[in-house]
C-alpha cells in the first residue's frame, strides 16, 4: 500500500503526514459529487416541481423561473454540505476498510482515533464554509427569489400591512399601592398606511397610573431626525384619575415621544429564511415589546437552529468516518443508502425537537442543539467501540 497521493504544496506547508494527505484527497472527490447530487435532489423537490406548476397554471416566464431557481440554488447547497459530509467520510471510509488499507494503517501502529482526524477537520472546514454561506449568501439569495416571483406573478399586494394596524406596548406601570408591574402602557391604533404615513390614529396611554391621556390624529408621520412621531390635525384627552376629563388639546401638528416600533410592525412579513442571525435579532427585539411571547419563542428557536446547523457537518463526518471504519464489505450505493436513513432520523429528530421547542417544553438552546448533541454522542460511542 502506498501514500502517494498529495493536494498541493500548501498540505506540506500545514506539515500535513502523507496520510493526512491521502486520506484528504480520497474525501474530497465524494464530497464533491454528494454537493452536486444532494443539491440536484434538493432543488427537484424543493424547487422545480413549484415553478414547472406556475410556468404552465400562472404563466410564469422560462428566464423568470431560471432566475429564480438560480436564486434558490444556494438554500440547497447549504442543506448539502452536512449531507454530503456524511457521505463522504462513509464512502471513503468504508472503501478504505473494504481494501484492507485500514488493517494496515493499525499494524503501522495507527489508532482508530488518530485515523478520523482528517475527517473531523474535513468537517469542521466545512461547518465554517457552511456558517458563512448561511449567513452571508442564503438569506439574500431566498429574499431576491421572492421578490422575483412576486413581481413576475404581478401580485400588486403592498408590501407592507395596509390596515387595521395594532401596536400594544408593554413596560412597568406603577399600582396605586406603588408596586410596579409589567403591562400595557399604550395601544396604537392607525386605520390605515399608504407607506409613508399612518392614517386616522388613536393611542391610549396608561404610562401613569390608570388611563391618563388619548390622542386622536388625522394622520402621523414618522420624523427620523427626531426620532419622534409629527402628528397632524388631531386632539389630545386629558384624563384625571376619577376618569373625567381634565383638558382637551386640540392641534395641527404635534410632535410625540413614542416608539418607532408601529413603522417597523407594518413592513414586510419577516421570514427567517430571508434573515441572517443578527437581523432576526433585531426583529425579535422590534416583536419582543409588542408581548408576543410565542412569536419571540419561535424566532429564538430560529436563532438557535442556525447557530446550530452548520456544526451537522461535524457530527456527520464523525458518524460517517467511524461507520466506514466497521469492517465491512459495502458498496457505495449501501453508504449512500445508510447515509440516507441517518440523515432521515437526524430531521426527523430535528422536528421533533423543534415542535417540543415550539410548545415551551424544551428551551430554544436545547431544542435547537439537541440534536446535534444527540449525534456527537452516538459518534463519541462508535469511535470508542471502534477503538477498543
Amino acid at each position: 500500500m502506498t501514500f502517494g497521493k498529495s493536494l498541493s504544496p500548501i498540505s506540506s506547508i500545514l506539515g500535513l503526514s502523507v496520510m493526512d494527505r491521502y486520506l484528504v484527497s480520497e474525501l474530497i472527490p465524494p464530497f464533491l459529487f454528494g454537493v452536486g447530487a444532494f443539491s440536484s435532489v434538493g432543488v427537484a423537490i424543493g424547487a422545480l416541481f413549484d415553478l414547472v406548476r406556475k410556468i404552465t397554471e400562472a404563466g410564469l416566464p422560462m428566464q423568470i423561473a431560471i432566475q429564480v431557481l438560480s436564486l434558490q440554488m444556494p438554500q440547497f447547497i447549504a442543506y448539502a454540505f452536512p449531507m454530503s459530509t456524511l457521505l463522504a467520510a462513509m464512502m471513503t471510509y468504508s472503501r478504505l476498510s473494504s481494501d484492507s488499507e485500514l488493517i494496515a494503517l493499525r499494524s503501522c501502529g495507527v489508532s482508530v482515533y488518530r485515523m478520523v482526524i482528517p475527517a473531523v477537520v474535513l468537517s469542521l472546514v466545512v461547518t465554517a464554509m457552511t456558517f458563512l454561506f448561511n449567513e452571508k449568501v442564503v438569506p439574500a439569495a431566498n429574499y431576491q427569489a421572492a421578490i422575483t416571483m412576486q413581481k413576475a406573478l404581478k401580485e400588486d399586494k403592498p408590501s407592507f400591512q395596509e390596515s387595521n394596524i395594532f401596536y400594544p406596548e408593554y413596560g412597568e406601570v406603577t399600582q396605586p399601592d406603588g408596586q410596579k408591574i409589567k403591562a400595557m402602557k399604550r395601544l396604537f391604533y392607525a386605520n390605515q398606511f399608504d407607506g409613508e404615513r399612518m392614517k386616522g390614529l388613536t393611542i391610549l396611554d396608561w404610562s401613569q397610573q390608570g388611563l391618563n391621556q388619548i390622542v386622536t390624529a388625522e394622520s402621523a408621520i414618522w420624523n427620523p431626525g427626531e426620532s419622534t412621531w409629527d402628528f397632524f390635525n388631531g386632539t389630545i384627552y386629558v384624563i384625571s384619575p376619577d376618569a373625567s376629563y381634565r383638558n382637551i388639546l386640540r392641534f395641527e401638528n404635534q410632535q410625540l415621544k413614542l416608539p418607532k416600533t408601529p413603522l417597523d410592525l407594518v413592513g414586510r412579513e419577516k421570514d427567517s429564511a430571508q434573515m441572517n442571525i443578527a437581523q432576526i435579532r433585531e426583529y425579535r427585539e422590534v416583536i419582543r415589546v409588542t408581548g408576543d411571547t410565542k412569536k419571540v419563542r419561535r424566532l429564538n428557536l430560529r436563532i438557535q437552529q442556525k447557530l446550530a446547523f452548520p456544526f451537522v457537518c461535524l457530527v456527520f463526518g464523525l458518524v460517517g468516518a467511524v461507520l466506514g471504519i466497521q469492517p465491512q464489505r459495502t458498496g457505495k450505493a449501501t453508504s449512500f443508502g445508510i447515509s440516507v436513513v441517518i440523515i432521515f432520523t437526524y430531521y426527523l429528530l430535528v422536528f421533533i425537537t423543534e415542535a417540543l421547542g415550539l410548545s415551551g417544553v424544551l428551551t430554544p438552546v436545547l431544542a435547537g442543539w439537541l440534536p446535534d448533541g444527540f449525534g456527537l454522542a452516538a459518534g463519541g460511542f462508535l469511535l470508542y467501540k471502534a477503538a477498543r
